[in-house]
């Protein structure tokens, strides 16, 4: 929670790829995704997704190795199996977004020869693939980038794969919870005037902190035209009524909501909650009928966590079958439920 060869040699996904760059320099657009997206500030209703987790929570000192992929897998059999993982999660739950960790160790090494089967599967079925940079564990958990000499070349590799590929977008860090708002700000400005190249409606600049406010970021003229994304997280409180979530997710936004995606936001989806039924002596019941009702409201993006993470009790979906072809189940009908409501489809719960 807390990746020389003339057009017409190119592979059918390169060229596509290509022609959609040109169109979108030619409009003048910044390419949110395809051409069927908006433009920061005009809503982010397009990003209906969900996170797909390394089993350590991402945070990792050696390549993140997603759930239901191996380290030795090479990048035809990465590319098969998050090929069905991702038509998984849009058969089972409608998605269309899948949020994807990088480290240093996964980009920088041998692996990410591998690792790029799982970004280009996502892209070639269509989803909108957001790469997001997780720092390390134990003292490298601190909220700072690790360390700047892998950091910057780790971003030339991903940017230079696929800054052509209007399906990535690009955010510089996961919960910059190290630095002040002004700090990060400043940080933000840094990586977009580093790579000029990629619109600015590819990137997603984390909201300060733990993700936890966007006002700061938003009101930041140097990342003008960028998606901002917002972590918001039920275990952050005791104990509060859907009025007092609502207000707390509102206050987090400010008047930024037409940028901003809710990129995590998740709650115990394996213990048999039922999400579906107004309960205001559950807390986590509250927190998702709350943050689905107004991310519909406001018009707002929002990528749950985890859509797939072995052994988390928050994982709206499990792997099943053979490991060599995995599929997934839903874990709990309710939670999908209200994602499908938060993504503009559904019935609502009365509260």
């Amino acid at each position: 929670m807390r990746k020389p060869t003339a057009t017409n040699r190119l592979t059918p996904r390169l060229r596509a790829a290509c022609a959609a760059a040109a169109i979108a320099a030619l409009c003048g657009t910044a390419l949110a995704g395809g051409p069927a997206s908006a433009a920061p500030g005009t809503g982010t209703t397009q990003f209906k997704g969900v996170n797909w987790a390394d089993p350590r929570d991402n945070y990792a000192d050696d390549p993140v190795v997603l759930s239901g992929l191996t380290l030795s897998d090479s990048y035809a059999q990465t590319y098969a199996k998050a090929s069905r993982v991702i038509s998984a999660f849009r058969a089972n739950l409608g998605a269309n977004t899948v949020r994807l960790p990088i480290n240093p160790y996964t980009v920088n090494g041998a692996y990410w020869k591998s690792y790029r089967g799982v970004i280009d599967a996502a892209s070639d079925k269509g989803f909108k693939v957001i790469v997001s940079y997780w720092e390390g564990t134990g003292a490298q958990k601190d909220g700072f980038i690790d360390d700047e000499a892998t950091y910057w070349p780790m971003w030339n590799t991903v940017v230079g794969a696929y800054r052509h590929d209007p399906h990535v977008y690009f955010e510089p860090m996961n919960e910059p919870h190290g630095y002040t708002d002004a700090q990060w700000a400043d940080l933000a400005a840094k990586w977009l005037a580093t790579y000029p190249s990629v619109p600015h409606g590819r990137v997603f600049v984390s909201g300060a902190g733990y993700n936890d406010h966007v006002t700061s970021v938003c009101a930041d003229p140097r990342l003008k035209g960028t998606y901002l994304s917002l972590h918001h997280y039920g275990f952050w409180k005791s104990y509060a009524t859907y009025d007092q979530w609502v207000s707390d997710l509102k206050e987090r936004i400010g008047d930024c909501a037409g940028r901003t995606v809710a990129d995590e936001f998740g709650a115990p989806m394996t213990t048999g909650l039922d999400y579906d039924k107004p309960d205001t002596a559950d807390n986590s019941v509250n927190f998702i009928q709350a943050d689905t009702d107004t991310f519909r409201k406001l018009g707002m993006g929002s990528v749950y966590w985890p859509g797939l993470r072995t052994d988390d009790t928050y994982s709206i979906q499990k792997l099943t079958g053979d490991a060599a072809r995995p599929w997934l189940a839903t874990t709990n009908r309710s939670g999908a439920d209200r994602l499908a409501w938060a993504w503009g489809r559904g019935r609502p719960v009365q509260n």
